[in-house]
């Protein structure tokens, strides 16, 4: 007599609730350990400080230099407060009239009472022949192209995978201007992780990654990457989890290739450390720990304090930096995986390397972590999602 209307077979079945996204593996019992953690680690983070104790507030002033109990500026006219950048440019200066870096560098950085011992107090030599060579203008060339690549680069990688018609590549690509824009500042031009950061964040964005050796684009990823790692060794880690990814998707000689960028580095490190032995002397004293276990102070402080978040109240830059880093797993893509795991693991080697002086060591992830507080809606959303709080994911 008709149509029975339970009839199902002419329909489609409906798709799952979660069918994508990183939480779709995790029952509804995990998934709201990962919330409770999550809505926890938010909590911690607009309490504990991003800002060395002594140092104002740049709601108040620069943030750079001491400051005395009133938040008045302490006078440092001789002892002036970036004396690292200060090392930097006297470098940059003498092998521009023609110095050999290994003939100077260790009387000057002792002179100067920097520890020389270990080796790796003193910096490599790349980036004090590059801006040498550079010059004051070619400098700030440099730098702008390095922050338009930085844009191009990720406006076509978020525009590859589109989604919500264009705006997550909008406002991608607008975060990763703020996060590269720092980039510009001058004053920081002889600071290491200024270009390794940078570059570092372009190689992420030219990177694409491959199955089974198939479909990747990674030369050109590496050969930045190559140039952030002769810059700074804080591009290690960077450098190590692209060739742990590769070998992971089978992508073998791109595995290859990282790992052997991997042992040149190494090979040019202990050339570097043997020329700097030449000149240690045993009265040289030894440089103070890295491995002070600063906790989630030190992963927030030196990303904020590092990049433009250090304009915003401590209580909104520390969220912001947690949820940059976990928005990376709203992407649907493996490189949102790669992403996270890349934050993530800079953000756990600062909470336990690194003293307050050494905040700028952040900036060498900055660049890379802005985008993925454009993916942290649908990430909360998936979460939601898995742990049956909700019944859709966006």
């Amino acid at each position: 007599m008709g149509t029975d209307v339970l009839d199902t077979s002419g329909l489609r079945p409906a798709a799952p609730v979660v069918t994508t996204g990183w939480f779709a593996c995790l029952s509804p019992l995990a998934a709201r350990a990962v919330l409770a953690a999550l809505v926890v680690v938010l909590i911690a983070s607009m309490i504990v400080p991003t800002n060395k104790p002594g140092n104002r507030s740049p709601w108040v002033g620069p943030v750079e230099g001491p400051v005395d109990t009133a938040g008045k500026a302490v006078d440092t006219k001789d002892k002036p407060y970036d004396e690292d950048i200060a090392l930097y440019e006297v470098a940059i200066e003498r092998i521009a009239r023609g110095e050999n870096y290994y003939d100077f560098i260790v009387p000057e950085q002792r002179g100067r009472d920097y520890p020389v011992n270990p080796g790796i107090a003193v910096r490599l030599p790349t980036l004090a022949y590059i801006d040498a060579w550079l010059g004051k203008t070619g400098q700030l060339v440099a730098a702008i192209a390095l922050m338009l690549a930085i844009i191009a680069v990720w406006w076509q990688r978020l525009g590859e995978e589109p989604e919500d018609h264009g705006r997550v590549r909008r406002l991608g690509t607008a975060l990763v201007f703020v996060g590269a824009s720092l980039g510009l500042n001058r004053h920081y031009f002889p600071l290491h992780e200024l270009w390794a950061g940078g570059l570092m964040a372009l190689s992420f964005g030219l990177h694409r990654i491959g199955r089974n050796g198939k479909d990747g684009r990674w030369v050109g990823a590496l050969l930045v990457a190559a140039l952030a790692l002769a810059i700074r060794e804080h591009t290690l880690p960077y450098v190590m989890l692209m060739a742990a990814f590769a070998l992971w998707q089978r992508n073998w000689r791109e595995g290859a290739a990282w790992s052997l960028l991997i042992l040149l580095f190494f090979a040019g490190l202990c050339w570097h450390l043997a020329l700097i032995a030449r000149d240690v002397l045993p009265s040289d004293r030894h440089g103070p720990p890295w491995l002070v276990l600063r906790g989630m102070t030190g992963w927030l402080a030196n990303v904020v304090q590092s990049s433009n978040l250090r304009w915003l109240p401590h209580f909104l830059a520390g969220p912001a930096v947690i949820l940059m880093t976990f928005g990376w797993l709203g992407w649907r893509s493996r490189s949102g995986l790669l992403g996270f795991l890349l934050c993530a693991g800079y953000g756990a080697a600062f909470m336990i390397a690194g003293r307050w002086d050494n905040f700028y060591w952040g900036a060498m992830i900055a660049p890379a972590m802005f985008a993925g507080i454009v993916f942290a809606p649908r990430a909360v959303s998936q979460l939601l999602a898995a742990a049956q709080i909700r019944r859709s994911a966006n």
